[in-house]
């Protein structure tokens, strides 16, 4: 390709449509694996385990993943990761067969490699663009996100009793995302670090995490996709016990994703305008809108605001820590420093996504909204801590 403009565009689209399938699968598995996991658990507290175990697979794997990209490049290292999708999908199939809730759990840990390896499309989109679109390439990849939102939910509605006991068709149909994101990803040109930059390491990684603006990054990103996580994994559970049937749980989650990302079309501008405190201060105030909603009632129209609210603020948060985060370490410091960000989002993902079922199964919604609020608080302490120092530098 030889206009770089139009090269930048075609590896931002590539990217923002494996990222729509990423969130296919995410939107079929949180929509599918707590319901999965309450009909199979041997305890209703136990219902969200596998919610968890794929997020803790995720934790795990993120990690190696940045450091086996680094080693053998972004692209073959994608492929190689995302592949593995193939048989968690398939784990999962067998233990619905099976009535194994185990074997359940287990085939969740595997997918969650897949996750892994796909949050990193967003820090590529970063290194695809030029400084003053990075913040716009990051926004749009993640509006991938919003045919995941629509698609993923859709689907499983379409495959859920489609073969033998239910959810296994849901599952299966996993497969079909995977290999159409092999596909896409076979096609995209990524800029590769150098000998050089392989072999450096830059600064100890106790250094970069004292930067301010990196710490605030890390604790807004693991935050906001930690109480997102929190309240979404447990909106399932908590409809079906209010009586709501499984389709309208199916488009609540449905309407949240979209509204994950369908603002990305427009954050990426607001943060090069505002900058990227400023927005994520209005992220934080979603949430709080969120939970109040919540809190007032539980018809379908609660959850549904709720929902989408909630989703609005994760998109301003999450884009504008992702923004953040870029500009806090060198090209050869990425893989460290992006890998402990995604370890820490990963690990608030595991430990919310565990105890929203606990809490939803035996203390009810409305505490798990109470639960989520002292985070939220933690995050607008982290941003006014940011704020008030690049004021103090600005005079």
């Amino acid at each position: 390709m030889s206009n770089a403009p139009l090269s930048e565009t075609s590896q931002v689209g590539l990217l923002a449509a494996c990222q729509a399938m990423l969130f296919s699968t995410n939107a079929t598995l949180i929509a599918v694996n707590g319901l999965a996991g309450l009909a199979l658990a041997p305890a209703a507290a136990l219902a969200t385990l596998p919610v968890t175990c794929w997020v803790v697979g995720g934790a795990v794997a993120t990690m190696p993943a940045s450091q086996y990209m680094k080693k053998v490049g972004r692209k073959s290292g994608l492929m190689h990761g995302v592949s593995v999708g193939v048989l968690g999908a398939l784990i999962c199939a067998a233990a619905v067969w099976q009535a194994n809730f185990w074997l359940l759990c287990l085939g969740a840990l595997v997918f969650g490699t897949f996750n892994a390896f796909g949050q990193y499309y967003r820090f590529v989109a970063a290194e695809v663009a030029a400084p003053d679109f990075r913040a716009t390439a990051v926004s749009l990849v993640l509006a991938g996100g919003l045919v995941g939102g629509i698609l993923g939910p859709t689907t499983s509605r379409y495959t859920v009793d489609l073969v033998g006991p239910r959810y296994t068709g849901a599952y299966l149909a996993l497969i079909g995302f995977v290999l159409v994101t092999l596909v896409l990803l076979s096609r995209i040109r990524i800029p590769e670090l150098s000998a050089e930059e392989r072999a450096a390491s830059g600064r100890p990684m106790s250094v970069i995490a004292r930067q301010p603006r990196y710490l605030a990054a890390v604790i807004t990103g693991a935050i906001s996709y930690g109480v997102m996580n929190f309240l979404m994994t447990s909106t399932p559970i908590a409809m079906r016990g209010c009586g709501h049937p499984y389709g309208d749980a199916a488009f609540v989650i449905s309407s949240h994703v979209v509204a994950m990302f369908a603002p990305s079309f427009v954050t990426g501008s607001l943060i090069r305008r505002a900058g990227a405190i400023p927005v994520m201060l209005a992220g934080a105030a979603l949430n709080i809108a969120a939970i109040a909603v919540a809190l007032a009632g539980l018809a379908v129209a609660n959850f549904w605001w709720a929902l989408v609210l909630l989703g609005l603020g994760w998109n301003f948060l999450y884009i504008g820590a992702t923004t953040l985060l870029t500009e806090t370490y060198r090209p050869e410091e990425r893989a460290k420093a992006q890998g402990v960000n995604e370890t820490a989002i990963f690990a608030m993902m595991a430990v919310s996504s565990l105890s929203s079922g606990m809490i939803v199964t035996d203390a009810g919604w409305e505490k798990v909204n109470y639960a989520a609020a002292p985070l939220i608080a933690i995050v607008v302490a982290a941003l006014a801590y940011i704020a008030t120092k690049s004021e103090k530098a600005k005079t």
